[in-house]
């Protein structure tokens, strides 16, 4: 995720603070500090601090719970709305993933416990007033789990119990439909909360906004898979594309980008094996700065991953979902090149299957 500073490490996931996460921490200072002054101002950016702690542990609720199952997380972000587990995919059993979104409102439902126990008791003020300075940093703390637990429990995308809501219909109903339902289930509740913030609370027309087009995006993300279910890389793949030689000059490069309508070209060795890629975007950069006699490869992106023909492509779909990932290889058992996987390919293949459920492509390599 763009401006976002990565602040640490545990295990294989990078924790990330997105900058305007540092930013509401001043804009919160700054008001406390006018209300209150300076003890104010610390009290309550230290109260964030705490809050965002715990939001941090019940993502990894979630990422220690989907380990389980095999599923990494590679980073979670912190924004001023919550955390963000990048999982690389979502568990498609239904019974591990109702695991999986309970484990984070139960971090933070342990954690209120923990601190109510070690409070002896929990007073009305801290559960209405969590804001006042003036009552146990404490037990606001405790009020606060305990307000999260519930709130990412509404059965709404994205919350928490959008997905227990995902997972209990699926037992049910099947994947596809139980999408379809928990869907309009979130954004009929992202109006009612919009409708609500007219009445003085631009806040709640904020969080609406956002509830709304996460629960469009999580149906668009599942018809995406479902249209895609069954098909191998091999019928998805594009295979009339133009490698560039790693020998090739950036003059070559724009030769062949002025010759194709590609956006992704492959830089081979002499043994058509794939070494790194040229995106239109690398070539059009390099061409801003630089004359034509520069070799071609000097602009090209290393690691791309590579896939084999027969892998569904419901198992690599994921990984195209990623910004910086322009295209994946297509290599057979000697590891040369023979197509390219990109996102243009699967909106079209998506496209297709969306008119035509029943469609079948043609196997290829």
């Amino acid at each position: 995720m763009l401006w976002s500073i990565p602040v640490g490490r545990f295990g294989a996931t990078e924790v990330k603070i997105h900058i305007t996460f540092l930013l509401l921490l001043a804009w919160i200072a700054f008001s406390a500090w006018g209300q209150g002054g300076a003890a104010a101002a610390l009290d309550s950016t230290l109260f964030i601090v705490l809050i965002f702690a715990c939001v941090v542990l019940h993502e990894f609720g979630h990422i220690l719970a989907a380990r389980r199952y095999g599923i990494h997380t590679p980073t979670v972000t912190l924004l001023p709305i919550g955390g963000v587990a990048s999982m690389e995919r979502l568990p498609t059993n239904p019974r591990q993933e109702l695991v999986v979104a309970l484990a984070g409102p139960a971090v933070n439902l342990v954690i209120g416990l923990v601190l109510v126990l070690a409070l002896g008791t929990l007073r009305p003020a801290e559960l209405t007033q969590i804001d006042n300075p003036n009552l146990s940093l404490l037990g606001r703390l405790a009020a606060a789990n305990i307000f999260l637990a519930a709130f990412n429990l509404i059965p709404a995308f994205p919350m928490d119990g959008g997905r227990v809501l995902h997972a209990l219909l699926a037992m049910r109903l099947g994947g596809p439909l139980a999408t379809e339902i928990a869907a309009r289930i979130g954004q009929a509740f992202a109006l009612g909360l919009g409708f609500l913030g007219l009445f003085g609370n631009p806040l709640l027309i904020f969080i609406a906004i956002f509830v709304y087009i996460a629960a469009a995006g999580e149906a668009q993300m599942s018809a995406s898979q479902q249209a895609l279910k069954g098909l191998t890389v091999g019928e998805a793949m594009e295979t009339r594309f133009t490698p560039i030689g790693i020998d090739a000059t950036l003059s070559e490069a724009v030769d062949a980008l002025l010759a194709t309508a590609q956006h992704e070209f492959p830089v081979v060795d002499a043994f058509k094996k794939p070494v790194g890629l040229l995106t239109r975007e690398d070539i059009l950069s390099a061409v801003k700065s630089h004359g034509g006699e520069e070799p071609a490869s000097a602009f090209m992106r290393s690691g791309v991953e590579s896939v084999r023909p027969a892998q569904g492509v419901e198992t690599v779909f994921e990984r195209l979902q990623d910004p910086k990932s322009a295209a994946l290889y297509v290599t057979d058992a000697d590891n040369a090149i023979v197509g390219l996987l990109t996102r243009q390919a699967l909106a079209e293949v998506i496209l297709i299957r969306s008119v035509r459920p029943d469609w079948r492509f043609g196997r290829r390599a």
